[in-house]
Protein backbone atom coordinates (compact mmCIF):
# COMPACT_ATOMS: atom_id res chain seq x y z
CA UNK A 1 0.00 0.00 0.00
CA UNK A 2 1.35 3.74 -0.84
CA UNK A 3 2.05 5.99 1.50
CA UNK A 4 -0.47 8.65 2.63
CA UNK A 5 -0.95 11.16 0.09
CA UNK A 6 -1.84 14.98 0.72
CA UNK A 7 -2.21 17.08 -2.48
CA UNK A 8 -4.40 20.78 -3.05
CA UNK A 9 -7.33 20.28 -5.39
CA UNK A 10 -7.29 22.80 -8.40
CA UNK A 11 -9.14 25.05 -6.90
CA UNK A 12 -6.89 25.48 -4.06
CA UNK A 13 -8.77 25.64 -1.81
CA UNK A 14 -9.72 21.90 -0.99
CA UNK A 15 -7.54 19.63 0.72
CA UNK A 16 -7.28 15.80 -1.26
CA UNK A 17 -6.38 13.42 1.66
CA UNK A 18 -6.11 9.56 0.12
CA UNK A 19 -4.63 6.35 1.85
CA UNK A 20 -5.88 3.07 0.54
CA UNK A 21 -9.40 3.16 1.04
CA UNK A 22 -9.85 6.28 2.51
CA UNK A 23 -10.45 8.97 0.55
CA UNK A 24 -11.29 12.68 1.76
CA UNK A 25 -11.73 16.21 0.94
CA UNK A 26 -11.30 18.65 3.40
CA UNK A 27 -11.48 22.55 3.68
CA UNK A 28 -11.82 24.79 6.64
CA UNK A 29 -12.51 28.48 6.57
CA UNK A 30 -11.23 31.02 8.86
CA UNK A 31 -8.07 33.41 9.05
CA UNK A 32 -5.68 32.29 7.03
CA UNK A 33 -2.91 31.61 10.13
CA UNK A 34 -5.80 29.54 11.57
CA UNK A 35 -6.71 27.62 8.30
CA UNK A 36 -2.72 26.78 7.48
CA UNK A 37 -2.46 25.40 10.98
CA UNK A 38 -5.99 23.31 11.07
CA UNK A 39 -4.62 21.92 7.54
CA UNK A 40 -1.24 20.90 9.14
CA UNK A 41 -3.02 19.37 12.02
CA UNK A 42 -5.28 17.53 9.24
CA UNK A 43 -2.54 16.29 7.37
CA UNK A 44 -0.45 14.67 10.61
CA UNK A 45 -3.78 13.04 12.15
CA UNK A 46 -4.03 11.18 8.57
CA UNK A 47 -0.60 9.77 8.87
CA UNK A 48 -1.91 6.89 10.99
CA UNK A 49 -5.89 6.62 10.54
CA UNK A 50 -5.82 3.55 8.06
CA UNK A 51 -2.36 2.07 10.23
CA UNK A 52 -4.80 2.08 13.52
CA UNK A 53 -8.12 0.58 11.93
CA UNK A 54 -6.45 -2.27 10.14
CA UNK A 55 -4.53 -3.45 13.28
CA UNK A 56 -7.93 -3.90 15.08
CA UNK A 57 -9.78 -4.72 12.00
CA UNK A 58 -10.82 -8.12 12.84
CA UNK A 59 -12.37 -7.04 15.99
CA UNK A 60 -14.11 -4.14 13.85
CA UNK A 61 -15.78 -6.74 11.54
CA UNK A 62 -17.54 -8.44 14.74
CA UNK A 63 -21.04 -7.94 15.33
CA UNK A 64 -21.88 -5.18 17.60
CA UNK A 65 -23.35 -5.39 21.52
CA UNK A 66 -25.15 -3.12 23.25
CA UNK A 67 -21.74 -3.27 26.05
CA UNK A 68 -19.55 -1.18 24.03
CA UNK A 69 -16.15 -3.04 23.70
CA UNK A 70 -12.83 -1.31 24.73
CA UNK A 71 -10.79 -0.25 21.12
CA UNK A 72 -7.53 0.73 21.23
CA UNK A 73 -7.81 3.39 18.52
CA UNK A 74 -10.22 6.52 18.83
CA UNK A 75 -11.39 6.32 14.82
CA UNK A 76 -12.02 2.03 16.03
CA UNK A 77 -13.83 3.89 19.36
CA UNK A 78 -16.10 6.24 17.54
CA UNK A 79 -17.15 3.37 15.43
CA UNK A 80 -17.92 0.73 17.85
CA UNK A 81 -19.99 3.87 19.92
CA UNK A 82 -22.18 4.74 16.77
CA UNK A 83 -22.86 0.81 16.56
CA UNK A 84 -23.31 0.20 20.26
CA UNK A 85 -26.88 1.76 20.70
CA UNK A 86 -28.02 -0.05 17.43
CA UNK A 87 -27.10 -3.44 18.26
CA UNK A 88 -30.50 -5.19 19.24
CA UNK A 89 -30.25 -5.82 15.17
CA UNK A 90 -26.98 -7.17 13.11
CA UNK A 91 -24.81 -4.36 12.89
CA UNK A 92 -20.93 -4.50 13.30
CA UNK A 93 -18.99 -1.22 13.78
CA UNK A 94 -17.56 -0.85 9.90
CA UNK A 95 -21.29 0.32 9.06
CA UNK A 96 -19.37 3.51 10.65
CA UNK A 97 -16.10 3.55 9.63
CA UNK A 98 -16.71 6.37 6.88
CA UNK A 99 -18.22 8.64 9.28
CA UNK A 100 -15.99 7.77 12.22
CA UNK A 101 -13.08 8.53 9.82
CA UNK A 102 -14.51 11.98 9.30
CA UNK A 103 -15.51 12.72 12.73
CA UNK A 104 -12.03 11.82 13.53
CA UNK A 105 -10.18 14.03 11.17
CA UNK A 106 -12.40 16.86 11.92
CA UNK A 107 -11.47 16.88 15.24
CA UNK A 108 -7.81 16.50 14.70
CA UNK A 109 -8.42 19.76 12.43
CA UNK A 110 -10.31 22.10 14.80
CA UNK A 111 -8.23 21.28 18.07
CA UNK A 112 -6.96 24.79 19.36
CA UNK A 113 -8.08 26.37 16.31
CA UNK A 114 -10.37 29.34 15.79
CA UNK A 115 -12.09 28.33 12.71
CA UNK A 116 -15.42 29.54 11.37
CA UNK A 117 -16.61 26.45 10.03
CA UNK A 118 -14.45 23.18 8.66
CA UNK A 119 -15.99 19.71 7.03
CA UNK A 120 -14.33 16.29 6.33
CA UNK A 121 -16.15 14.31 3.17
CA UNK A 122 -15.13 10.87 3.53
CA UNK A 123 -17.09 9.74 0.12
CA UNK A 124 -20.26 11.20 1.00
CA UNK A 125 -19.87 10.89 4.57
CA UNK A 126 -19.29 14.58 6.13
CA UNK A 127 -18.48 15.99 9.72
CA UNK A 128 -19.15 19.17 9.87
CA UNK A 129 -17.71 22.08 12.30
CA UNK A 130 -19.89 25.25 12.54
CA UNK A 131 -18.69 28.22 15.19
CA UNK A 132 -21.42 30.07 16.84
CA UNK A 133 -22.53 32.20 14.26
CA UNK A 134 -22.05 31.01 11.61
CA UNK A 135 -23.94 28.31 8.88
CA UNK A 136 -23.49 25.87 6.37
CA UNK A 137 -25.41 25.00 3.27
CA UNK A 138 -26.16 21.98 2.07
CA UNK A 139 -27.26 21.60 -1.81
CA UNK A 140 -28.21 17.65 -2.46
CA UNK A 141 -28.02 15.58 -6.20
CA UNK A 142 -27.69 12.93 -7.40
CA UNK A 143 -30.63 10.23 -6.30
CA UNK A 144 -31.50 9.36 -10.05
CA UNK A 145 -35.11 11.58 -9.62
CA UNK A 146 -33.67 15.02 -10.98
CA UNK A 147 -33.65 15.94 -6.39
CA UNK A 148 -31.85 18.87 -5.93
CA UNK A 149 -32.38 21.16 -3.36
CA UNK A 150 -30.61 23.22 -0.28
CA UNK A 151 -30.57 23.01 3.22
CA UNK A 152 -29.13 25.35 6.47
CA UNK A 153 -27.25 23.84 9.09
CA UNK A 154 -26.74 26.74 11.66
CA UNK A 155 -24.60 26.66 14.97
CA UNK A 156 -27.61 26.37 16.85
CA UNK A 157 -28.68 23.00 15.41
CA UNK A 158 -28.05 19.19 16.66
CA UNK A 159 -26.61 18.19 13.32
CA UNK A 160 -22.87 17.96 12.48
CA UNK A 161 -23.11 14.88 10.51
CA UNK A 162 -24.54 13.68 7.00
CA UNK A 163 -24.37 9.79 5.62
CA UNK A 164 -26.02 8.46 2.75
CA UNK A 165 -26.64 4.93 2.27
CA UNK A 166 -28.35 2.72 -0.47
CA UNK A 167 -28.12 -0.69 -2.75
CA UNK A 168 -26.39 1.73 -5.45
CA UNK A 169 -23.57 3.05 -3.25
CA UNK A 170 -20.48 1.94 -2.41
CA UNK A 171 -20.79 -0.56 0.10
CA UNK A 172 -23.51 -3.27 0.37
CA UNK A 173 -27.09 -3.28 1.43
CA UNK A 174 -29.54 -5.95 2.83
CA UNK A 175 -32.57 -3.47 1.19
CA UNK A 176 -33.45 -1.72 -2.05
CA UNK A 177 -33.39 1.64 -1.20
CA UNK A 178 -31.85 4.24 -3.91
CA UNK A 179 -30.68 6.28 -1.38
CA UNK A 180 -30.82 6.86 2.19
CA UNK A 181 -29.53 10.44 3.85
CA UNK A 182 -29.30 10.21 7.46
CA UNK A 183 -28.58 14.07 9.58
CA UNK A 184 -27.01 13.26 13.36
CA UNK A 185 -25.15 14.99 15.72
CA UNK A 186 -22.00 13.10 13.86
CA UNK A 187 -20.70 11.79 10.74
CA UNK A 188 -20.55 7.95 12.39
CA UNK A 189 -23.94 8.41 14.12
CA UNK A 190 -25.54 9.33 10.71
CA UNK A 191 -23.31 6.92 8.72
CA UNK A 192 -24.56 4.09 11.12
CA UNK A 193 -27.88 5.12 11.26
CA UNK A 194 -28.32 5.27 7.38
CA UNK A 195 -26.76 1.36 6.72
CA UNK A 196 -29.87 0.26 9.19
CA UNK A 197 -32.61 2.51 7.65
CA UNK A 198 -31.24 1.26 4.09
CA UNK A 199 -31.63 -2.13 4.82
CA UNK A 200 -35.22 -1.85 6.02
CA UNK A 201 -36.05 -0.57 3.00
CA UNK A 202 -37.28 -3.62 1.63
CA UNK A 203 -39.59 -6.47 -0.29
CA UNK A 204 -38.17 -9.99 1.44
CA UNK A 205 -38.62 -12.43 -1.22
CA UNK A 206 -39.48 -10.08 -4.25
CA UNK A 207 -38.99 -11.93 -7.48
CA UNK A 208 -37.66 -8.98 -8.80
CA UNK A 209 -34.88 -8.22 -6.20
CA UNK A 210 -31.65 -9.98 -6.76
CA UNK A 211 -29.51 -10.88 -4.12
CA UNK A 212 -25.81 -12.65 -3.54
CA UNK A 213 -24.11 -13.62 -0.06
CA UNK A 214 -21.18 -10.95 0.69
CA UNK A 215 -18.81 -12.95 0.72
CA UNK A 216 -19.18 -14.23 -2.95
CA UNK A 217 -18.38 -10.42 -3.82
CA UNK A 218 -16.00 -9.09 -1.30
CA UNK A 219 -14.74 -12.42 0.67
CA UNK A 220 -13.75 -10.40 3.47
CA UNK A 221 -16.59 -8.67 4.31
CA UNK A 222 -18.02 -8.22 7.82
CA UNK A 223 -21.97 -9.44 6.36
CA UNK A 224 -20.23 -12.71 6.00
CA UNK A 225 -22.95 -14.59 4.01
CA UNK A 226 -25.91 -12.42 4.61
CA UNK A 227 -27.96 -11.72 0.98
CA UNK A 228 -26.91 -8.24 -0.13
CA UNK A 229 -29.03 -6.67 -2.67
CA UNK A 230 -27.41 -6.13 -6.37
CA UNK A 231 -30.05 -5.88 -9.14
CA UNK A 232 -33.49 -4.22 -8.57
CA UNK A 233 -36.36 -5.34 -11.16
CA UNK A 234 -39.75 -3.33 -12.14
CA UNK A 235 -41.73 -2.27 -8.74
CA UNK A 236 -45.53 -1.37 -8.54
CA UNK A 237 -46.37 2.02 -7.03
CA UNK A 238 -47.55 0.38 -4.01
CA UNK A 239 -44.68 -1.73 -3.38
CA UNK A 240 -42.66 0.92 -3.36
CA UNK A 241 -44.68 2.82 -0.82
CA UNK A 242 -44.69 -0.41 0.95
CA UNK A 243 -40.72 -0.59 1.41
CA UNK A 244 -40.05 3.08 1.66
CA UNK A 245 -42.89 2.60 4.25
CA UNK A 246 -40.90 -0.29 6.26
CA UNK A 247 -38.06 1.91 6.09
CA UNK A 248 -39.38 5.02 7.54
CA UNK A 249 -40.38 3.25 10.76
CA UNK A 250 -36.99 2.64 11.47
CA UNK A 251 -35.67 6.01 10.30
CA UNK A 252 -38.59 6.78 13.37
CA UNK A 253 -37.57 4.14 16.06
CA UNK A 254 -33.83 5.73 15.57
CA UNK A 255 -35.31 9.79 15.62
CA UNK A 256 -37.59 9.30 18.79
CA UNK A 257 -34.99 8.61 21.02
CA UNK A 258 -32.77 11.17 19.38
CA UNK A 259 -30.12 8.80 17.58
CA UNK A 260 -31.31 11.12 14.45
CA UNK A 261 -32.36 14.33 13.68
CA UNK A 262 -33.78 13.73 10.36
CA UNK A 263 -33.77 11.07 7.30
CA UNK A 264 -34.74 10.97 3.74
CA UNK A 265 -35.27 7.80 1.87
CA UNK A 266 -35.47 7.48 -2.07
CA UNK A 267 -36.60 4.62 -4.14
CA UNK A 268 -37.62 4.96 -7.91
CA UNK A 269 -38.35 8.05 -7.85
CA UNK A 270 -40.57 8.34 -5.08
CA UNK A 271 -39.82 9.80 -1.34
CA UNK A 272 -40.34 9.95 2.18
CA UNK A 273 -38.88 11.75 5.04
CA UNK A 274 -38.68 11.43 9.07
CA UNK A 275 -38.07 14.32 11.10
CA UNK A 276 -37.63 18.02 11.31
CA UNK A 277 -34.79 19.84 8.55
CA UNK A 278 -33.19 22.92 9.44
CA UNK A 279 -34.26 26.11 7.44
CA UNK A 280 -37.51 24.87 6.46
CA UNK A 281 -41.17 23.79 8.04
CA UNK A 282 -41.21 20.77 7.61
CA UNK A 283 -41.79 18.54 10.88
CA UNK A 284 -43.14 14.99 10.22
CA UNK A 285 -43.74 12.54 13.01
CA UNK A 286 -45.01 9.48 12.65
CA UNK A 287 -48.75 10.65 12.59
CA UNK A 288 -48.27 12.92 9.56
CA UNK A 289 -45.83 11.13 8.05
CA UNK A 290 -46.42 11.32 4.14
CA UNK A 291 -44.93 10.55 0.58
CA UNK A 292 -43.54 13.55 -1.05
CA UNK A 293 -42.20 14.43 -4.66
CA UNK A 294 -38.49 14.49 -4.61
CA UNK A 295 -38.81 18.02 -5.95
CA UNK A 296 -40.30 19.17 -2.98
CA UNK A 297 -38.14 17.43 -0.17
CA UNK A 298 -35.09 18.95 1.44
CA UNK A 299 -32.72 16.73 2.55
CA UNK A 300 -28.53 16.72 2.84
CA UNK A 301 -25.91 14.10 1.17
CA UNK A 302 -26.71 11.89 -1.61
CA UNK A 303 -24.47 9.12 -3.77
CA UNK A 304 -21.26 10.17 -4.30
CA UNK A 305 -19.25 13.33 -2.79
CA UNK A 306 -20.74 16.30 -1.65
CA UNK A 307 -18.40 19.91 -1.74
CA UNK A 308 -18.65 23.51 -0.11
CA UNK A 309 -17.70 26.07 -1.98
CA UNK A 310 -15.75 29.47 -0.30
CA UNK A 311 -19.80 30.38 1.06
CA UNK A 312 -19.77 27.39 3.04
CA UNK A 313 -21.64 25.31 0.71
CA UNK A 314 -21.94 21.50 0.15
CA UNK A 315 -22.47 20.78 -3.42
CA UNK A 316 -23.28 16.95 -4.20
Amino acid sequence: MSAPQATWLPDGRRLHLNHGPIDLIVEAFGEAAEMEAAYRQCVARFQTILVELVEELPELRRPAALQPRLFSGPTARRMEAAVAPLADVFITPMAAVAGSVADEMLAAMVIGRNLERAYVNDGGDIALFIAPGHRIEAAIAGTGSGFADRLTIRAGDRVRGIATSGWRGRSFSLGIADAVTVLAASAAAADAAATLIANAVDLNGHPAIERRPACELAPDSDLGDRLVTTAVGPLTEGEVDTALEAGLAAAEALRRPGLIEAAALFLNGRACLSGALADRAIALSRQDAAFVDPADLLVAGAKGHQMISNEGRVHG
